[in-house]
């Protein structure tokens, strides 16, 4: 699933004809890269992307001021049709994304355990600033959010103290996980 994909497909739909800067005005307005994975920057190249699929067209080219020549597109039936597709797998897909702290937790340096707890505190003293962050931002930009968009945002608060509540459990099973591993480097 492609959330830059759906952004532009979705704002070309709505809002007929655009040039990218437009679609990068509207991303900055929607405070998009706030509680989606899309970057502002990465519009244009999705932008390419997607005229390359047909899924969007280039209808002309405009030229306001002293500005740059902007190529302004429209959304195809192909690209009506992937946006229904695409709304369709965003609200059915799950994607939850494997942590490579997990592997490294896994693999630790049986020289190094020492060093756990320090590392161990340092990151969830990380993960409650960032929730900490995140509350205050959100707070911030309350007043331009959707009800949909406040409720999305509340999502990553949700997914930021599940965060927090995993690394409590697990820095307070720490001297457990060392003598474990103390002992499996033993053998």
């Amino acid at each position: 699933m492609s959330s830059i994909r759906l952004f532009i497909l979705d704002a070309l739909a709505r809002g007929g004809p655009m040039h990218g800067h437009q679609l990068r005005l509207l991303a900055e307005k929607e405070h998009v890269q706030e509680w989606t994975d899309i970057t502002v920057g990465a519009l244009y190249g999705a932008i390419k992307r997607l005229a390359a699929e047909e899924l969007i067209e280039e209808l002309r080219a405009e030229r306001e001021g002293a500005y740059p020549e902007r190529q302004v597109y429209a959304i195809t039936d192909a690209g009506r049709v992937s946006l229904g597709v695409t709304r369709l797998n965003a609200l059915r897909e799950i994607i939850i994304k494997p942590d490579p702290f997990d592997l490294g937790m896994s693999r630790l340096d049986p020289t190094k355990l020492d060093s756990l707890d320090g590392l161990l505190s340092a990151r969830l003293g990380q993960l409650r600033a960032q929730l900490e962050n995140y509350i205050a931002h959100v707070a911030s930009i309350e007043q331009y959010l959707s009800l949909a968009e406040s409720i999305v945002m509340q999502h990553m608060t949700e997914r930021l103290r599940a965060e927090i509540t995993w690394h409590e459990k697990l820095y307070s099973q720490l001297p457990a996980i060392i003598a474990d591993e103390s002992a499996r480097k033993d053998h």
